[in-house]
């Protein structure tokens, strides 16, 4: 069974952005391409445990097993050697993708506290968004028992478009709550 997300995509967020933006071909319409999910901990280089919990959380999250993102230089300032362990990351695409963001966009973000909504200013001038999030423990598959300490994590959307306008009228369609 395919997202229901990416069902409404298809049925009707695409149709409309081709009127809105009266393009000629559908390939010109703005998709998503994958959605990056990553966790870095500074603190892994004194206590490398809390990577690997770090880790299991965010496979929670994402339903796939993240990937261990490794120091490129050494710097001694902060105790840290050339390809020690430092952070972990996912890729998504297809229906993981589709499926989180839907978990994101109608679970997780409701559940933070005082809620306003998410920044439109996070677009990085080729059609790219950017989320913070602070607490890890907003996602309803983590555990609150289990937690040891709250961890961030950056969500990273790679969409497909001409502009960032395009893009935010993309994820409007979708349900993003932008702030006002």
């Amino acid at each position: 069974m395919a997202a229901r997300l990416r069902e409404q995509y298809k049925k009707t967020i695409a149709p409309n952005l081709v009127k809105k933006f009266s393009y000629k071909n559908v390939h010109q319409v703005p998709h998503l391409e994958k959605v990056v999910i990553n966790i870095g901990l500074g603190e892994a280089t004194q206590n490398p445990k809390l990577l690997e919990k770090a880790a299991e959380e965010l496979a929670a999250i994402a339903g796939q097993k993240p990937v261990l993102c490794r120091a490129k230089n050494s710097i001694a300032a902060f105790r840290l050697r050339e390809n020690q362990a430092i952070g972990c990351r996912v890729t998504l695409r297809g229906d993981r993708m589709w499926e989180f963001l839907d978990r994101l966009m109608n679970v997780a973000l409701p559940r933070v506290r005082d809620f306003k909504g998410v920044s439109p200013k996070s677009f990085d001038g080729r059609g790219n968004y950017n989320l913070g999030i602070k607490d890890h423990s907003i996602f309803p598959e983590i555990n609150y028992d289990k937690i040891e300490r709250t961890t961030g994590m950056n969500v990273t959307m790679c969409i497909v478009s001409k502009s960032d306008e395009e893009s935010r009228a993309l994820l409007d369609e979708l349900g993003m709550p932008f702030r006002k």
